[in-house]
């Protein structure tokens, strides 16, 4: 792992030594010195920015007593290089998948695009349970707990970042559960729409075939590193953070937006849609 800025691998890789280094209760000074390192070689390690050797990595797992889990997972990320991390969760539930909750944690720009359904993080609880129990790859006992995990993510829709949600009009008129669970949905986007920070926008039906047809996808950006592009299926996510795949993502989030809905406008169209549940 040559040294690097850091990459959305390179921070998964990171954190998980982070975390291992914190259940020896040794401090990064001290572990350094124990290993006959420089702290900053450590430091570079713990933030993902390389700088190490594969023998380094399995010294210090092997000094901190990592899992065989750990170990064999860390020395995958270790190795992990290009423009696109794919990532299939054993679970299959890529929403829950701690790299993207941890992204979408630190991140003070989220822009997300949703063609089919709500956008996860403006969920209510019921509409996202509902959603959660129709995938196919999660088992029915798993289903309250992955549900929870869903709606902790709301958690993060505080002012000091910006979110902008533009959603297709026809993710609006599918019908999630019942009238009640379909209508309290709307009313939560007209309730989270007249918040400052956050930005809803419909593309409407209108507008005929679009830029967005290429499926959803979410852009988050960070004070400190460049962008990254999320986007998932029913068993695997991808994470990208090559700046030509950024490029083609923002152009289509321009395009959508350029078609897309005012954000007054945008309120007319639920409003309507829920006059017509009543």
């Amino acid at each position: 792992m040559p040294k690097r800025s850091s990459s959305v691998a390179g921070r998964e890789f990171g954190g998980l030594v982070r975390a291992i280094i914190a259940r020896t209760g040794l401090t990064h000074r001290r572990l350094a010195e124990l290993l006959g390192w420089q702290e900053a070689k450590i430091s570079d390690m713990t933030l993902g920015k390389g700088g190490v050797t594969e023998l380094d990595v399995i010294l210090l797992l092997g000094y901190c007593q990592a899992t065989v889990e750990e170990r064999e997972y860390l020395l995958e990320l270790f190795h992990e290089s290009g423009n696109a991390w794919l990532q299939m969760p054993k679970d299959g539930v890529p929403d829950q998948v701690r790299t993207l909750i941890e992204h979408e944690q630190i991140a003070e720009e989220i822009i997300t695009w949703s063609m089919i359904l709500v956008p996860g993080l403006v969920q209510t609880p019921d509409y996202g349970y509902i959603v959660t129990e129709r995938s196919p790859v999660i088992e029915a006992e798993d289903v309250p707990a992955v549900a929870a995990a869903r709606a902790a993510r709301a958690t993060i829709l505080e002012p000091g970042r910006k979110f902008v949600f533009l959603v297709h009009e026809q993710a609006l008129e599918l019908p999630v559960g019942s009238i009640e669970v379909w209508r309290e949905q709307l009313a939560h986007l007209l309730r989270m729409s007249v918040r400052k920070y956050i930005s809803i926008r419909i593309v409407p039906r209108s507008a005929g075939v679009h830029a967005g047809t290429c499926g959803d996808f979410c852009l988050m950006k960070f004070p400190k590193y460049p962008p990254v592009v999320y986007a998932d299926s029913v068993n695997y996510c991808l994470f990208f953070d090559d700046p030509e795949t950024i490029k083609i993502h923002e152009d289509i989030l321009t395009a959508l937006a350029a078609v897309a809905l005012s954000e007054e406008e945008s309120r007319a169209v639920i409003d309507n849609i829920l006059e017509g549940l009543q």
